[in-house]
């Protein structure tokens, strides 16, 4: 069983408070920002400090590309997944090729640091009203993007790293940022089967490891976020379209989360609802309460988490004398620049 707990550090080495919580057995997993990132050598010992003290733990982080990467410096740069959409409208055959390599591509740079997961790829679709989507997105069409996704989950799963789909059952819809405001789609819950469910339902038939809810109200379907839905998560995704993947809350210091109460409440909420781990980010004292409700609950963790450990065994100096990363990074540039 694995802890429900993901929290985050402060700096770019783990401080005497961090290792403490990071052995507690309700924390299984740690998710890494900008802000921990300076250098390769940096990042390569900060991860060698954190197996030390927690050897099972799952470390995550947002490399997407984009908008949406925690790591630069020393890293391929990565476009947008939008851009793949362009491709596939001139080209399908070459767009879904070139996303299987940037999904490899992602994967296997992080990989070879000792990360297991970036939360990739967004299933959302682009409708052009959601700025915190927006270039995120693939493509606009459900079909394109259940295509160019599984492509990029291809070349992500040939380096050793699994899948996360973002964000069930859709955000890109709702103009709100659910970072700093309570989205709210008024759709039919046939409007969304239709479009934004085509995705995830795809990409499940094709065995996707995981997926993130989002901090969305579908009001005419239940009136709490997806994240914190018996509706969305247990009917819905486990019993009628039978995913037995791992479900990530998205972060619950997240404005959209405040609907379900303090930090304990969400905590309680989500894992009704059918959460397996909790992501509390960037506020400490959030994520303390969080682990006191976990203790005082006796929460027993998951045995779906561990599923989600990285595969591959390399060196970045090994991938990277490959003819694939030399191809694979020489795309990566040429469609940064579209």
């Amino acid at each position: 069983m694995s802890g429900a707990l993901m929290l985050d550090i402060a700096g770019l080495s783990l401080t005497e408070e961090d290792k403490h919580l990071l052995q507690n057995p309700q924390v299984g997993g740690l998710i890494l920002f900008s802000r921990n990132y300076q250098s390769p050598q940096q990042l390569s010992d900060l991860v060698r400090e954190i197996r030390l003290c927690a050897p099972q733990i799952l470390i995550a982080v947002d490399q997407e590309g984009g908008r949406v990467q925690r790591f630069r410096e020393g890293f391929t740069r990565l476009p947008p997944m939008a851009v793949l959409g362009l491709l596939y409208s001139e080209d399908r055959d070459n767009a879904l090729s070139v996303a299987t390599e940037l999904g490899w591509l992602m994967a296997a740079e992080l990989v070879a640091f000792g990360i297991d997961i970036s939360f990739a790829p967004v299933l959302d679709l682009d409708f052009g009203v959601s700025q915190v989507i927006g270039d995120r997105a693939f493509s606009a069409r459900p079909e394109e993007v259940a295509a160019l996704a599984g492509a990029f989950i291809k070349g992500m799963r040939e380096a050793g790293m699994a899948s996360t789909g973002k964000h069930f059952p859709g955000h890109g819809w709702v103009v709100a940022d659910s970072h700093l405001d309570i989205p709210v789609d008024e759709r039919s819950l046939d409007d969304i089967e239709a479009q934004d469910l085509v995705p995830f339902a795809s990409l499940m038939e094709q065995g996707l490891d995981a997926l993130m809810p989002a901090h969305v109200i579908y009001r005419q379907v239940d009136d709490r976020p997806a994240g914190f839905s018996p509706y969305w998560i247990g009917q819905r995704l486990r019993r009628e379209m039978g995913f037995e993947g791992v479900v990530f809350s998205d972060d619950l210091t997240m404005e959209g989360a405040s609907v379900a109460g303090g930090y304990e409440e969400r905590a309680a909420q989500a894992l009704e609802a059918g959460c397996d781990m909790l992501l509390v980010c960037n506020d400490r004292s959030a994520a303390l309460q969080v682990l006191r409700y976990l203790e005082k609950a006796g929460h027993p963790g998951s045995n779906r988490i561990q599923r989600m450990s990285a595969t591959g065994q390399y060196t970045i100096d090994e991938i990277r004398s490959t003819e694939r990363w030399q191809h694979a990074s020489g795309l990566a540039y040429q469609l940064t620049d579209i």
